[in-house]
C-alpha cells in the first residue's frame, strides 16, 4: 500500500503482489508472499522511499472513496464494504475531519451567536473517555473541568495494579487515533498503558484543568438555569460544588468492583481484596492463594503469580474460550518502530489492518442462525469452525490432563462471552502448585474457601477476580435529572439505555461516555470514545453557533432507538440462552455490548441531528465552583 502511493503504480495492487488472506488475527507479516516477490518488493520500496526522501511528492496521496476502498481489499485479501473507505478517509487522515464534521451539521433553532463562556463542560473521570472528551472540548475552545476519584491519570489503569494486568488488544489499536506512540511491547503491560495515558493528558495540558482526589457523589439539573451542579468529595471528607452546562460522565464500564458477599467472608483472618484493589507491596512468597473466579483478570493474575507462590486454587464457574497470539509477549522490534516512524503511511496501513482483525471481521461469527444443526456450543458455520480451532488449541495444550480438559473446554459457542488471550493460562494450570476448581464458591471461613460441594480449600489470601458492575452505570453517584428524576430508578437499578449509548430523556445536557450498549464486539474501545467524544463535542459547538442552553434527547427517539438496540442484540450470540456473562443484566437484557459494527457507530455519530432533541434557550453560567 505504501508503494502504491508514493508511486501511484498499479501493478502493486495486482498478482503476483497480492497478499494472502489472513488466517486469525496474526500479523501476517509475510503475506504470504513468495521470498523472491517480497525481496522485490523491498528493493523497489527503497527506491520510493529514497525519491521520497529527496523531495519527490506522493503519487497518491488521498485517494478517494472508490480508490481507497479497492487498497482495503488488496490489503487484508478479502471483501471491504464501501462504508468502510468512506471511514477510513477521515480517520487515516486522507480527508480533513472539519470538512468532514462540521460542514453538515444542521442548523437547528437559531438565535444568534453567544459568548463562548456560557457553554461549559464538567467531565466526570480521567480514564480514556475523559481524555478524549477533553480533547474535544480543548479543540472547540468550550472551557471544561475534570474531576476524578484517583490521584492521577488513566481511570482503570491507574487503578489497575495487580500481577500480569495489560491489555488484550494489541498496543498499535489500543490508542488515541490524535496520539500515536511506539510502543515497547505488541500487548503492553499496564505500566506502560498507564504512562500513556498520563503523558497524553499531560502532553493536552490537561493537569491545570483537572481536580484529582475528589470523588464525585451528586449531580443535579437545574432547569431554571439549564445548569448542572456536581458535589465532589475529597479524601478529607470536603465537600465542594462544581456548576457547567455540560455534564460529560466518563466513569468507565470496568468501575466499581463487584465484590462478592459471601458467607463467612468476614471470618478469613488473611488479606481478601478484588483484584482492581490489590494491595501496594504485598508480598505472596511462600503463600497459599485462592483466585475466586477465571475472567480476564484471573487470566492474568494467575500466570503472574503462578511461581512465586506455595500454591494457587483458581475457583472457576464457568471455562472461557481463549486464543493463541504468538506475539502476546514480545517486543516491538526496532526495525517497526523505524518503519512506523520513517514511512510514509506505513502506520495508518498497519493500524487499518489491526482494526479490520480485531474489529468488524468478527462480526460474521457473532450471528445465531436460526437454522443452525450442528454442535449446540456454536451458533453457525464460521462460529462451529472456530469452535473446533479453539477446542483443538486447547488439547494441544492440556494433552496427557483429562482431569484439566473436562473443566476447560466451554460447553457455549465462542465470542458469546469475552474472548479471551492465552498469555500462558494452560502452562500455569500444568504446574504442580495450582490447582483448578470447577465448583462454584460457598463461603469463607477463618483460613480457606469452601465450595459448594462443601470442600475446603485452606489459603492465606483470597482475591476475588469476579469483575464490575457493568450493569450499574455511574453507581454509586446520584443523578437527578429534570423534575428531580433519579436516573438509576429511571433504569431500574440494572437496566441502563441510552440514545446511542449517551443521552436519557429527562436528562439534559447530560453525555454519557462508555454508556450501555456501546461496549464493542472485539478490539478497542478507544475508538468508540472518540466517536463519542466527537458526537458531544459537535453538539456542543452547535449549541454555541445556535444560541441552545439546553438539549433534551425526545423520547419517541430514545424509545425506538432502545427498540433497535434489543431487536439487534437477540440475534446475536450474547443472547444465547446457554450463556450468563456481564454482557446481560438480571433480566436477561443484553446491557453493555454494541450491536453494531464499528464502522455503523462511526457513521452514527458524524453528525448529530438536533431534530432528536428538544432544544431551549435559556442562560447558563460559566464553569466555575460554587460555594460548598
Amino acid at each position: 500500500m505504501v508503494l502504491h502511493q508514493l508511486t501511484g503504480d498499479e501493478r502493486w495492487l495486482q498478482d503476483p503482489y497480492r497478499p494472502t488472506r489472513t488466517r486469525g488475527q496474526d500479523d501476517h507479516d509475510t503475506g504470504g508472499l513468495d521470498p523472491a516477490v517480497q525481496q522485490e518488493i523491498r528493493d523497489a520500496a527503497g527506491v520510493a522511499l529514497a525519491a521520497w526522501y529527496q523531495g519527490a511528492p506522493a503519487a497518491v496521496p488521498a485517494p478517494d472513496v472508490e480508490h481507497l476502498q479497492r487498497m482495503m481489499q488488496v490489503c487484508v485479501a478479502e471483501d471491504v464494504p464501501v462504508e468502510y473507505a468512506r471511514m477510513g478517509r477521515v480517520v487515516m487522515g486522507f480527508e480533513d475531519p472539519a470538512d468532514d464534521a462540521e460542514a453538515a451539521a444542521p442548523a437547528g433553532t437559531s438565535s444568534g451567536p453567544r459568548d463562548p463562556g456560557t457553554v461549559s463542560a464538567i467531565i466526570v473521570g480521567a480514564g480514556v473517555s475523559g481524555i478524549v472528551a477533553a480533547k474535544e472540548f480543548l479543540d472547540r475552545g468550550i472551557p471544561f473541568t475534570i474531576l476524578d476519584k484517583n490521584a492521577g491519570f488513566g481511570g482503570t489503569w491507574f487503578e489497575n495494579v495487580y500481577p500480569g494486568c495489560g491489555v488484550d488488544t494489541p498496543s498499535y489499536l489500543y490508542s488515541f487515533t490524535f496520539a500515536p506512540r511506539s510502543w515497547n511491547r505488541y500487548f503492553a503491560r499496564r505500566p506502560e498503558v498507564a504512562e500513556y495515558m498520563s503523558s497524553v493528558a499531560e502532553g493536552l495540558g490537561l493537569r491545570s484543568r483537572t481536580v484529582l482526589g475528589v470523588e464525585v457523589v451528586g449531580a443535579e439539573f437545574d432547569g431554571a438555569s439549564d445548569t448542572w451542579t456536581v458535589t465532589g468529595r475529597a479524601v478529607d471528607g470536603t465537600e465542594t460544588q462544581y456548576q457547567a452546562t455540560i455534564l460529560v460522565a466518563s466513569t468507565g464500564l470496568f468501575s466499581p468492583p463487584k465484590v462478592p458477599q459471601l458467607p463467612g467472608a468476614a471470618e478469613f483472618t488473611g488479606p481478601a481484596f478484588h483484584s482492581a484493589r490489590w494491595p501496594e507491596g504485598l508480598d505472596l512468597a511462600g503463600k497459599r492463594v485462592a483466585v475466586i473466579g477465571s475472567g480476564a483478570s484471573a487470566m492474568q493474575v494467575v500466570p503472574a503469580i503462578s511461581t512465586g507462590t506455595a500454591e494457587v486454587t483458581v475457583f472457576q464457574r464457568t471455562p472461557q474460550w481463549i486464543i493463541p497470539m504468538e506475539k502476546y509477549f514480545d517486543d516491538v522490534d526496532a526495525e517497526v518502530h523505524r518503519l512506523m516512524e520513517q514511512v510514509p503511511f506505513y502506520h495508518v496501513w498497519y493500524r487499518f489492518r489491526l482494526v479490520w482483525m480485531w474489529n468488524d471481521k468478527i462480526h460474521a461469527t457473532l450471528r445465531m442462525d436460526p437454522q443452525w444443526q450442528g454442535s449446540p456450543a456454536a451458533a453457525n458455520k464460521v462460529n462451529d469452525r472456530t469452535r473446533q480451532m479453539m477446542t483443538g488449541y486447547i488439547e494441544q495444550q492440556l494433552a496427557g490432563r483429562p482431569d484439566l480438559l473436562a473443566k476447560s473446554v466451554p460447553e457455549y459457542p465462542p465470542f458469546a462471552k469475552r474472548i479471551l488471550i492465552d498469555n500462558g493460562w494452560y502452562r500455569s494450570l500444568l504446574r504442580p502448585n495450582v490447582t483448578l476448581v470447577a465448583e462454584s464458591v460457598a463461603g469463607l471461613d477463618a483460613d480457606g474457601v469452601v465450595t459448594s460441594t462443601g470442600d475446603h480449600h485452606p489459603a492465606d489470601v483470597v482475591v476475588y477476580a469476579t469483575g464490575f458492575e457493568t450493569d450499574r452505570y455511574l453507581h454509586p453517584i446520584r443523578v437527578l435529572g429534570r423534575g428531580g428524576a433519579v436516573l438509576s430508578e429511571v433504569w431500574n437499578g440494572t437496566d441502563p439505555r441510552a440514545y446511542l449509548g449517551m443521552t436519557v430523556p429527562g436528562f439534559p445536557n447530560l453525555f454519557l461516555m462508555y454508556g450501555p450498549n456501546t461496549n464493542p464486539p472485539g478490539g478497542s474501545f478507544i475508538y468508540i470514545a472518540e466517536c463519542q467524544g466527537h458526537y458531544i463535542g459537535t453538539m456542543a459547538s452547535m449549541m454555541l453557533r445556535d444560541g441552545i442552553s439546553a438539549v433534551e434527547c425526545k423520547p419517541e427517539r430514545y424509545e425506538t432507538y432502545t427498540e433497535q438496540v434489543d431487536v439487534a442484540a437477540a440475534g446475536l450470540l450474547w443472547s444465547h440462552p446457554r450463556v450468563a456473562s456481564y454482557y446481560k443484566n438480571a433480566f436477561g437484557r443484553v446491557v453493555t455490548n454494541s450491536p453494531w459494527r464499528v464502522v455503523d457507530y462511526w457513521h452514527m455519530t458524524r453528525h448529530p441531528d438536533l431534530a432528536d432533541f428538544d432544544c431551549s434557550t435559556a442562560g447558563a453560567p460559566a464553569n466555575r465552583p460554587a460555594a460548598g
